[in-house]
């Protein structure tokens, strides 16, 4: 699904913003994010440093304002009753079944929970899930970093390692 939403995003943009800015903008969006971002990297042919690079600070530049913003704006939108749901919901998912081994790995648990690459986790999951239950947020934001340069790595194998092995043998 997220190469699909991916393509999308870059057929959708490529005629308005360079690749460059297509390949940090969907770094940068949850659910996307690097690995999306890695995928488009990828496709422009872009090489693995210049890709590592645009995708890494896209989705590193979230981490922070999610830790360290997002309880007082979620307080914020729950006075207002369009918002509550929406928030009651996003909390409920972030501290779900998932958090619980995040709250007892702590840093471990974030940084594998944000770097392995499957539905559901990530930068932006990952900070949110530490956010709302309230770890140290320094500790919170080097595993999230760690995490995502995991991910990158992953990603980079599965993005550029995989059609070069398949090149060899064609």
């Amino acid at each position: 699904m997220t190469e699909a939403i991916a393509n999308w995003m870059n057929e959708a943009l490529a005629g308005f913003l360079p690749p460059e800015l297509i390949v940090f903008l969907v770094s940068m969006i949850p659910i996307l994010e690097l690995r999306g971002g890695m995928i488009i990297a990828s496709l422009y042919g872009f090489n693995l440093f210049k890709a590592f690079a645009i995708c890494i600070l896209g989705n590193v530049i979230p981490i922070p304002f999610i830790l360290w913003l997002i309880t007082p704006v979620f307080s914020w939108m729950k006075r207002w009753k369009i918002f509550r749901p929406l928030v009651e919901k996003l909390e409920s998912k972030a501290t779900g079944k998932k958090s619980e081994k995040i709250r007892k790995a702590s840093f471990w648990g974030l940084l594998l929970f944000v770097g392995i690459p499957l539905p559901g986790t990530g930068a932006w999951t990952g900070s949110l899930i530490a956010a709302l239950l309230d770890l140290d947020k320094k500790r919170s934001l080097v595993a999230a970093i760690l995490g995502v340069l995991l991910a990158s790595v992953i990603m980079a194998l599965i993005s550029y390692g995989i059609p070069a092995i398949i090149d060899l043998f064609v």
